[in-house]
């Protein structure tokens, strides 16, 4: 047997191993073979019996990772948004310090994650539901159906799960007070509704993103009551409609709040940005154009972060 072969057998068994442990014997509070108190969460994969107090939380996504920040917990492992990365910046530093890395979003690394002997797991089925069968092996995984347009929700189950619903109506009162304050920033409830906002994402090897409303970003820009376009009305399932740097003028609005994952000139923003079409458009013309962090406005995903943007929100609108 050669050595890689040699390594990957050793690495299976090791996860075999690691599973098992996880799945007997004292490690099992949340099936409740061991007596532990348990509490039923209902989930997109159906009735799961999770800790009545978890004390070792895993997140395999960066709305989960705010979540649990949110609500008063530090998570013992999380994955990140791609393995050159840290944590999401815009996260409290003191927070997130001695959270384990378990890898990548969609590629949670398994036996990092058993490893850490957790008691709950929070993930979706759009990112693990592959996994499920495994990840339940090591704890009572919670599962959303999907991320980014429906956060409240998820957020919502994330408490449930974690048992801090209590902490949870706080951050969302706190979100709602604070997203009234910016529509009155903006000149009230009838001038946010007439100032047309457009968020352009520049990415890496695909074309640029024109977001619409059923997406994070869009639910938080209803939230304060500002207007959108005509064109996010084109956005595929709601999410986001793309285009060229030839066609860039359909972005076209009053206020432009721009992003870009990846390599600006792989992203094709430094080609836009220089264009003629680019400098035509009403927002550039106006002074109206904010650049923002990906990380922020388009991966965080939670309360945590949409705090941060209503703050950015705010200020760029009584600019």
């Amino acid at each position: 047997m050669t050595r890689r072969p040699l390594l990957a057998a050793t690495g299976a068994l090791t996860l075999a191993l690691l599973l098992t442990a996880c799945g007997s014997g004292e490690d099992t509070a949340a099936s409740g073979k061991d007596g532990g108190a348990t509490r039923t969460v209902r989930t997109a994969m159906g009735e799961v019996e999770v800790p009545a107090e978890p004390k070792r939380v895993v997140v395999l996504d960066t709305g989960e990772l705010d979540s649990a920040l949110t609500l008063g917990v530090t998570p013992v492992g999380a994955v990140r948004s791609d393995a050159a990365r840290g944590f999401a910046s815009y996260l409290p530093e003191d927070e997130v310090a001695g959270i384990e890395n378990v890898g990548v979003i969609a590629q949670p690394n398994l036996e990092a994650v058993a490893a850490l002997k957790p008691d709950l797991i929070l993930t979706s089925k759009v990112r693990d539901e592959a996994r499920y069968a495994q990840l339940s092996k090591i704890a009572a995984t919670v599962m959303s159906e999907n991320t980014g347009h429906p956060w409240k929700e998820n957020f919502r189950l994330h408490a449930e799960a974690l048992g801090k619903q209590k902490e949870a109506d706080r951050a969302i009162a706190a979100y709602e007070k604070r997203a009234a304050v910016v529509t009155e920033a903006a000149g009230g409830p009838a001038k946010a509704r007439k100032t047309e906002v457009n968020v352009v994402r520049f990415v890496e090897g695909a074309d640029i993103r024109i977001y619409g409303r059923k997406n994070y970003i869009g639910t938080i820009l209803a939230d304060v009551g500002l207007g959108r376009p005509a064109v996010t009305d084109k956005a595929a399932d709601g999410f986001s409609y793309d285009v060229s740097p030839e066609k860039i003028d359909l972005a076209d609005a009053d206020v432009l709040f721009t992003a870009t994952y990846g390599d600006p000139e792989k992203a094709k923003e430094t080609e836009t940005t220089e264009s003629a079409l680019w400098r035509s458009l009403t927002a550039v013309k106006s002074g109206a154009v904010h650049r923002v962090e990906d990380e922020l406005w388009l991966q965080g995903i939670g309360y945590t972060a949409a705090q941060q943007i209503l703050d950015e929100l705010e200020e760029a609108l009584t600019a």
